[in-house]
C-alpha cells in the first residue's frame, strides 16, 4: 500500500527522524541568589537528558537527545558565585544537544524536569549550590563606654521578616499590561524594611533581596535563622476575572479557606512552588506543623498574627480600598511556622485594571509599606516583648545583678531610688542575689522642671551670659532617649516634654531640642563654606 506514491515504510523511517529531532530547546533563563543559582532550560516538549561532571576546570554537562537549539550561545552570567558561561559543545549523538556549564568552583547540581505550569511550558531545571561559607552571627550590642553605666538589661531589637512574595522563574500574578506581582512586593517590601529600619530598636530583614526564587519552606527557616518576632510576606492578589479589588490580609487557617478569594490564592501558592520548582507541602514532610498539631506554641503565634493582622488591615483601609473589612484564612505554607506570628498582606489586584496601575505607583507602593509599618509598630508599641529595648523602654530599665552590687548602688547608676526599687520589684529586704533581674523605675519625671522655664534664657551676668544651652541632636542608629539624656547631662522626661514626645520611641535621623545647663564638650571640624551660624544651627 502507497500513499502518494511513497511507501509506508519509507514514511514510517522518515516519522522516526522527525521525532528524534522534536524537540526544542527555546530559550534559557539564568536566576543567581545568595545560596544558588538557578538555571530554567524552556523546551517546547518534554526533555531526555543525561548529565555528568568534569574538573579541572570544574564544568557540567547536559546532554539533551532529539533536541534541536534555538536560542544564542554562549550567554555570560552575572552576578553568580558558581557559574560564569553556558555554551554548546559537540554531542556525543547526533540530533542532539549538549550544554556546557563553565563553573567557578565545585557544585552538586540538583536537575529535575517540571512540567507546564502557568504560563510556562515544559522545562528542566538546573539548581547549582553555592559553596557554603561559615558565617558568624555578630549580635548588635549597645556600647556600655558610651551610655556611661546607664545600661538596660536586655536591648535586642525587635525583628521583623519581611517576605517579597514570588520572584525569578514564578512571576506571581501578572496584570493585563503583563506587568509581574514579584516586582511589586519586591519593591514595596524594600520600602517597609526601610521604615521598619528607621525605628530605634527594630530591624527588618528580607528573605530575597533581589529577582531569584525562595522555596516557601524556606523562607520561614530564613526568618528563624534571624530571630524573627514576626514574619510578614507581601504580595499582589490576582484572580481569573478582573473585577475583584482591594487590599486584604491573610492569617493561617489549618482548615480550608473561608472564601474563594482565599481558595484561589491557596492554589497560587501551589502553583508557585511548581513554577519554582519546590516540593509542595505534605503531611509527613511538614515537620513544623505536624508538631504544631500539640504545639500551644502554635495558638499563641496565631493569636499573635491575628492581632497584629488587625492593627495592619486597619491602617492598610485608610491609604486604599479594602477587599476584606476582617483578616481573611487561608492554608498557606509561608503561615505555617507555629514559633512565628505570621500574615500575608494582599496589597491590591494586580489582575484588576486600575490597580494595577496603582500598585506601579512608586508613592502607592510607598503609602501601603506606612500602612502596613504603622500597624506592626502599633502592635509591637502596646505588646513589646521580653528582652527587648522597646520593651525595656516601656516597662522601666532592666539591670542584672552582678558581684558587689547593693540597691543603693543600683539606684545611684540609674537615678533611681532604694525605695523604688523595692516596691516595684516587691523586695522586703535588701538582699540580692547575683543575677537576679530587677525593674528599676523611672525617677527622672519627678525631679523634672517644665520646658517653659528652662526655656533658652540671657542671665545678667557678665561674666556667664548664658545658664542653658540648645542643641538639635539628630538621632543616630543604636541610640536611646536614655542614652541621649545620659550623654548630654539632663533627664530622659526632660527631652520628652521638650519636644512633646507621647512615646519614647526613636527613629534614625529624627531631630531633638536638647535644653542643657552647660555646653556639650564636643569639638567640630570647620569644613569649607561653613560659617557660625550654619554650625550653631547644626
Amino acid at each position: 500500500m502507497q500513499w502518494l506514491g511513497v511507501p509506508i515504510g519509507l514514511l514510517c523511517w522518515l516519522g522516526m527522524i522527525v521525532s528524534t529531532s522534536a524537540n526544542i530547546l527555546e530559550n534559557i533563563r539564568v536566576w543567581p541568589s545568595p545560596e544558588e543559582t538557578r538555571v530554567v532550560i524552556d523546551m517546547a516538549d518534554m526533555p531526555n537528558f543525561t548529565y555528568f561532571m568534569l574538573t579541572k576546570p570544574h564544568r557540567l554537562v547536559v546532554d539533551l537527545y532529539g533536541t534541536s537549539l534555538n536560542t544564542k550561545l554562549p550567554i555570560g552570567i552575572q552576578n553568580s558565585k558558581v557559574l560564569n558561561l553556558i555554551r554548546k559543545s559537540n554531542p556525543s549523538k547526533e540530533e542532539s544537544c549538549r550544554l556546557v556549564f563553565e563553573l567557578k568552583d565545585s557544585s552538586y547540581p540538583r536537575i529535575f524536569i517540571l512540567n507546564p505550569s502557568g504560563e510556562y511550558g515544559h522545562r528542566l531545571v538546573v539548581n547549582l549550590p553555592h559553596k557554603l561559607q561559615k558565617t558568624v552571627a555578630v549580635q548588635k550590642k549597645v556600647d556600655v563606654t558610651e551610655t556611661k553605666g546607664a545600661l538596660p538589661f536586655g536591648t535586642e531589637d525587635i525583628v521583623i521578616a519581611i517576605d517579597p512574595g514570588h520572584g525569578g522563574n514564578d512571576p506571581g500574578a501578572v496584570g493585563l499590561g503583563r506587568k509581574y506581582e514579584k516586582h511589586v512586593t519586591l519593591s514595596i517590601s524594600r520600602r517597609l524594611a526601610a521604615k521598619i529600619n528607621a525605628i530605634i530598636g527594630m530591624k527588618a530583614v528580607l528573605t530575597r533581596h533581589g529577582d531569584y526564587f525562595v522555596d516557601l519552606n524556606k523562607r520561614s527557616e530564613i526568618a528563624r535563622n534571624q530571630g524573627a518576632h514576626l514574619l510578614v510576606s507581601v504580595h499582589a492578589d490576582g484572580f481569573d476575572k478582573p473585577q475583584p479589588r482591594g487590599a486584604s490580609v491573610w492569617v493561617l487557617s489549618v482548615s480550608r479557606a473561608n472564601s474563594e478569594i482565599g481558595r484561589w490564592i491557596e492554589r497560587h501558592e501551589e502553583q508557585s512552588n511548581l513554577l519554582g520548582g519546590g516540593a509542595l507541602l505534605n503531611d509527613n514532610e511538614d515537620k513544623y506543623l505536624s508538631r504544631a498539631v500539640l504545639d500551644l506554641q502554635f495558638s499563641n503565634s496565631q493569636k499573635e498574627g491575628y492581632e497584629v493582622a488587625l492593627r495592619v488591615l486597619k491602617e492598610i483601609g485608610r491609604v486604599t480600598n479594602l477587599h476584606k473589612t476582617s483578616p481573611g484564612h487561608a492554608s498557606l505554607a509561608v503561615l505555617k511556622s507555629p514559633d512565628i506570628p505570621s500574615l500575608l498582606v494582599e496589597a491590591g489586584f494586580i489582575t484588576n485594571p486600575q490597580e494595577e496601575i496603582l500598585l506601579l505607583n512608586s508613592s502607592h507602593q510607598q503609602k501601603i509599606a506606612n500602612a502596613v509599618f504603622k500597624g506592626i509598630l502599633a502592635y509591637f508599641n502596646e505588646f513589646p516583648p521580653d528582652g527587648t529595648l522597646m520593651s525595656a523602654l516601656k516597662n522601666g530599665i532592666r539591670h542584672k545583678v552582678t558581684l558587689g552590687q547593693s540597691l543603693s548602688v543600683i539606684a545611684k547608676k540609674y537615678g533611681s531610688s532604694v525605695s523604688g526599687i523595692k516596691a516595684t520589684n516587691g523586695l522586703k529586704s535588701n538582699i540580692l542575689k547575683i543575677g537576679q533581674v530587677l525593674t528599676v523605675p523611672d525617677m527622672n519625671a519627678k525631679e523634672f522642671v517644665p520646658a517653659s522655664t528652662i526655656a533658652v534664657r540671657e542671665s545678667t551676668s557678665s561674666i556667664d551670659p548664658i545658664t542653658t544651652w540648645t542643641y538639635m541632636h539628630t538621632v543616630a542608629r543604636g541610640e536611646y532617649l536614655g542614652k541621649i539624656a545620659t550623654n548630654y547631662g539632663v533627664t530622659v522626661s526632660g527631652i520628652r516634654s521638650i519636644n512633646k514626645l507621647k512615646k519614647d520611641i526613636l527613629w534614625v535621623g529624627q531631630k531633638l531640642k536638647i535644653v542643657c545647663k552647660k555646653p556639650k564638650d564636643t569639638s567640630i571640624k570647620v569644613e569649607n563654606g561653613e560659617y557660625l551660624s550654619k554650625i550653631t544651627s547644626n
